[in-house]
């Protein structure tokens, strides 16, 4: 796992409580913040949105550890617990922050990325279906893995990858069922259309005839 980025968000002490408050403070490019959990008390606050939004479009996302220095309260190391956005816009509009306790573990979600090209696909024109794409596990916050990556070049045709055939990994627990399927290689057929038969007692349709014109119409008359 690389080496984490320090990363520092100043933030300010939210005076009001109201939506008017909420709507002048994303005005000004600020988010309303609620930090809890940890030893301190829960604290309302305010930040920059574009410094939160760079950092959930980082490659760690919403499992990004940061620092959240507010104004007369003091700085703690936090992650994004819940995050509102905005419908239409999606933008982000209010964070629940959670301050992180050394030593504690944490249940958070990870993508799943398939690494490599099947041998069923490359050589049986099979099709690698990922069918679990998210993981939830359990661990230290500065052991978040960015992903669970998993090599499936050995797959074959009808062959499935599981949540149990993911490599144990010190201090990381799995919370998802081992028999889950991540991921399995197919075949895809093309439906043959059989011609239908006619109904017992049905005689069978005569071809229609297209483009008889007006004059071999009067020739048989």
């Amino acid at each position: 796992m690389a080496e984490r980025e320090t990363i520092t968000v100043r933030a300010e002490l939210r005076d009001g409580r109201g939506k008017n408050d909420a709507r002048r403070a994303r005005r000004d490019g600020m988010v309303p913040l609620t930090i809890y959990g940890g030893e301190g008390e829960a604290v309302s606050a305010i930040a920059p949105l574009r410094e939160l939004a760079a950092i959930l479009r980082s490659d760690s996302g919403h499992n990004t550890i940061f620092t959240l220095d507010v104004a007369g309260v003091g700085a703690s190391e936090v992650m994004f617990h819940d995050r509102q956005l905005d419908p239409v816009r999606g933008r982000l509009v209010h964070a629940d922050l959670r301050r992180l306790v050394k030593g504690e573990k944490i249940e958070v979600t990870v993508p799943i990325h398939l690494i490599g090209e099947p041998v069923g696909v490359r050589d049986e024109d099979g099709h690698l279906e990922q069918v679990l794409r998210e993981i939830d596990v359990r661990c230290e916050p500065r052991n978040i893995p960015d992903s669970i990556d998993l090599d499936v070049s050995g797959l074959g045709v009808h062959d499935v990858l599981h949540v149990s055939d993911i490599p144990a990994t010190e201090g990381l627990e799995i919370l998802e069922a081992p028999e889950t399927v991540i991921a399995t290689v197919g075949i895809v057929r093309e439906e043959v259309l059989e011609p239908t038969a006619p109904a017992e007692g049905e005689e069978p349709a005569e071809p229609e005839v297209i483009g008889k014109g007006k004059k071999e119409d009067e020739e048989e008359a």
